[in-house]
């Protein structure tokens, strides 16, 4: 089999109940910038132009997904993550989301493996993982 390479899990679409509310919400605690908005339906944001977060209108229909007149069904999420480059990053970022009054949903934990994490949610209930994985966070930091 051919190599066939990507540039990793750098995109993620959310349908939101109001993409202006969450549009603020990942600027102002994830620190993220607005990348394109072509009306207030749609915005995508980026993180330094690494990656691309889009905010949907849960009111629009898919049709991409379905027949035209099917039913509309939101596609199910477990979690979003943003991986940090050192293992004290967690501790900073848990204190900034913290001091933003986001809803912290699982503390701080080391888990077996080296990595150090927690979740908390963004006004959809979205959750967000803030993530020190060490053989991506040092790959990545490496470079």
């Amino acid at each position: 089999m051919s190599e066939l390479p990507t540039l990793g899990l750098r995109h993620v679409a959310l349908y939101v109940k109001d993409p202006q509310v969450s549009k603020e919400f990942y600027c102002r605690v994830l620190k993220m910038q607005l990348e394109w908005e072509p009306d207030p339906d749609n915005v995508y944001l980026t993180s330094q132009g690494l990656d691309n977060l889009a905010l949907h209108s849960d009111s629009q229909k898919v049709t991409f997904l379905s027949e035209p007149d099917a039913p509309r069904v939101l596609p199910r999420l477990d979690h979003i993550g943003y991986i940090l480059p050192t293992m004290g990053d967690v501790d900073r970022w848990y204190e900034w989301v913290q001091s933003q009054g986001a809803k912290i949903l699982r503390e701080i934990k080391t888990h077996r493996d080296g990595a150090r994490s927690f979740y908390f949610s963004d006004p959809d209930g979205v959750i967000i993982q803030m993530l020190y994985h060490p053989p991506i966070s040092e790959r990545a930091s490496a470079k």
